[in-house]
């Protein structure tokens, strides 16, 4: 679409941008010109990623504005009415209404089948809360992730190839999860239930990337989406428990009980049409204001420091060890998961030029207190392997927590080598984005390999 002067609304809002930084004295024009060849080649970048051209702009200049203050100041006075014009107008963002609305009704159509996806079984004997938990449990990340990865293929244009290949993932990833003859109540299953959510999730990132997979730019893109999807989600579920409990509570007033309405049909529906909502809401709003997951990062970074450094001298006070029990196994993973995530976040959104500040140093501190309770962690695993022999949950521990500590072992040398001015704060990004699907393989190898090797158990 064009303005009445012929020419589009991207370059009526660069040529904006220009006569902005043209204004300032502190700035020359061959600046100006080499500052907007910059800014061009991002805008093309992410249009061609499948971005709105208003929201490629918007995106471009708040990166620009890393390496130049004017570009930020820029960035920070127009990002108020850009955004009013991408919820208010789809004609000004660049984008027809038509297209506009065709998106809003495949994202409800998505939302739609995850939501029935999720009842299905129930026409075949196998109900939620009837005894079949086990089997939801493993299959829960195949009732949603695939309309996922389909909506990030369409709006992408993957190819019909690539599209074949990720199709063929879930396929591979449903016989994995229900060929087995797992026992009642197996060890096995449940990780299954935990680890193939994780090891499709690598599938999503490579429909969400369009093809920049292997770009370490796409891959952190996706990084942040997850982080912003999180957060999203969260919020979404608390107002959905908030109309749930009000559902309850009126039909209550009418002496209806709509708890089995609510527990069968409103929670799991719900939680699955949120992941696909949640992440339109994230890929077309939040990506045009500032990401929500790194100031997160900086507030949560001193408390978990402070956390874990007063555990791990209370336990040198008092010589506890650490009990080697799955629930505990899994809490302290997560922890760990958590320390790692912050690393990502931080880098996602530090300016890799600049120098190292208190900030850099604080996580450095993070890495280390996680690094060395990671080590007591492996030390109880293995003893108590060595004491009571090798179960699934001891194993597939073990390999988690080894994978965590090489992670953090790297960032943690990366970020020393960083803070003494030896190695490029782009270094430490370069290895938290090349080891993510190192985790995604794992969580792979654990639900293919685990059950038979265990005998189901």
């Amino acid at each position: 679409m064009t303005t009445l002067a012929g020419r589009s609304p991207i370059e009526d809002q660069i040529a904006q941008w220009r006569t902005y930084l043209r204004r300032r004295s502190a700035i020359h024009a061959p600046d100006v010109e080499e500052l907007e060849g910059h800014l061009r080649d991002q805008v093309t970048a992410l249009t061609d990623a499948g971005l709105a051209p208003d929201e490629a702009f918007l995106i471009a200049i708040k990166r620009l504005g890393i390496r130049d203050a004017l570009s930020r100041e820029f960035a920070r006075e127009h990002s108020q009415r850009l955004w009013k014009q991408m919820v208010i107008s789809s004609d000004a963002a660049g984008e027809p209404k038509q297209a506009a609305r065709t998106q809003a009704l495949v994202v409800l159509g998505l939302a739609v089948i995850a939501a029935l996806a999720i009842k299905a079984p129930a026409l075949f004997g196998l109900r939620l809360g009837g005894g079949d938990e086990s089997f939801y449990a493993r299959n829960a990340g195949l009732f949603v992730l695939p309309q996922l990865a389909g909506y990030f293929a369409w709006r992408r244009g993957l190819d019909v190839v690539s599209c074949v290949w990720l199709a063929l993932s879930f396929v591979a990833a449903g016989v994995f999860a229900n060929v087995f003859p797992f026992a009642a109540r197996s060890d096995t299953s449940l990780l299954t239930a935990l680890h193939l959510p994780v090891a499709l999730w690598l599938v999503v990132g490579i429909a969400y990337t369009g093809g920049r997979w292997f770009a370490g730019v796409g891959r952190m893109d996706f990084v942040r989406f997850s982080g912003e999807l999180f957060i999203y989600y969260v919020l979404i579920a608390l107002g959905g428990g908030v109309l749930t409990a009000f559902t309850v509570m009126m039909f209550k007033a009418i002496g209806m009980n709509a708890e089995s309405v609510a527990g069968g049909w409103l929670i799991p529906c719900g939680a699955m049409g949120a992941v696909i909502v949640g992440s339109w809401l994230v890929e077309a709003k939040q990506s045009v204001i500032e990401n929500m997951a790194p100031v997160l990062t900086r507030l949560f970074t001193p408390l978990f420091t402070v956390v874990l450094l007063t555990f791990l001298a209370t336990m040198a006070w008092t010589g506890s060890p650490i009990r080697v029990e799955r629930d505990v196994l899994i809490g302290f993973d997560l922890l760990l998961v958590l320390v790692v995530g912050f690393v990502l976040y931080a880098a996602s959104a530090r300016d890799p030029e600049a120098p190292s500040d208190f900030f850099d140093r604080l996580l450095l501190l993070l890495v280390a207190s996680a690094l060395v309770v990671d080590s007591v962690a492996l030390a109880a695993i293995a003893s108590r392997i060595r004491e009571f022999g090798f179960t699934p949950n001891r194993v597939a521990a073990l390999g988690e927590n080894l994978i965590l500590l090489v992670n953090l072992a790297g960032s943690a040398w990366l970020y020393t080598q960083f803070l003494r001015g030896c190695r490029p704060f782009a270094a430490i990004e370069s290895w938290q984005t090349a080891y993510l699907p190192l985790y995604s393989v794992w969580a792979a190898f654990v639900v293919i390999v685990f059950p038979p090797l265990f005998g189901y158990i």
